[in-house]
């Protein structure tokens, strides 16, 4: 392995990262989800209204996710130090990560979300229209039942995407494997560590997109 030792590594600090990580991921996960899902819904709502004013307020709410997705995660979760620091307490280990994790993923999957509500087939649409369903109804009853293969692909490209984020989310302190990485593999020059965080993280990015595939291809032939 050209010099490489695996016999020093201490393997309860990984376990500890491991599990910090998938704390990261699944608390992050859960609340982008919570807020990214209704974001969504009404970008699309908003995005196909006639009228002006509501028109006006979607180009202004379009923007702000725009902007948000686009600020490189390291920059934001540096930026967002201070609000971290006041709605959690803390703006290092899992906690302190968690503010940055949210808002640095609803943006992104709330786009995903109107995307695959744009995709439900219109004569669908407006077959519930002319039954006279309601708003809520149709977005219940018709639009989130339709697109939840894509919903579901959505949630599994955002999953994904957080892996990641919670890796670099280690330069500041985040805690989980990213921050085991950069402390032993960057820092010290541990090549090992490095090397068994990124084959851990591969294998959980692997896991979700399995997951993810098989809930999609079941919803689908559905």
């Amino acid at each position: 392995m050209g010099g490489l030792n695996f016999n020093d590594i201490n393997w309860q600090e990984m376990v500890e990262a491991s599990g910090a990580t998938l704390k990261m991921l699944a608390y992050s996960g859960i609340f982008t989800i919570i807020l990214g899902l209704p974001l969504g819904i009404v970008l699309y709502l908003w995005g196909r209204s006639n009228n002006s004013i509501i028109r006006v307020v979607y180009s202004v709410l379009s923007l702000v996710v725009n902007i948000l997705r686009s600020v490189p995660f390291l920059i934001l979760m540096v930026a967002l130090i201070p609000l971290s620091k006041t709605i959690m307490g803390t703006s290092i280990g899992v906690l302190g990560t968690i503010p940055a994790l949210v808002i640095g993923a609803a943006p992104f999957f709330a786009r995903l979300v109107e995307t695959s509500l744009r995709e439900v087939d219109r004569g669908v649409i407006e077959a519930a229209q002319g039954m006279g369903a309601s708003t809520g109804q149709i977005v219940m009853r018709v639009l989130l039942p339709e697109a939840r293969p894509g919903l579901l692909a959505g949630v599994t490209i955002t999953l994904v995407t957080l892996v990641s984020y919670t890796a670099m989310s280690g330069m500041i302190g985040g805690g989980g494997l990213g921050d085991l990485a950069i402390r032993y593999g960057y820092y010290r020059y541990e090549k090992e560590v490095m090397i068994i965080s990124v084959v851990l993280m591969v294998i959980l990015v692997q896991l979700l997109q399995m997951a993810g595939d098989r809930l999609v291809q079941y919803f689908t032939r559905k």
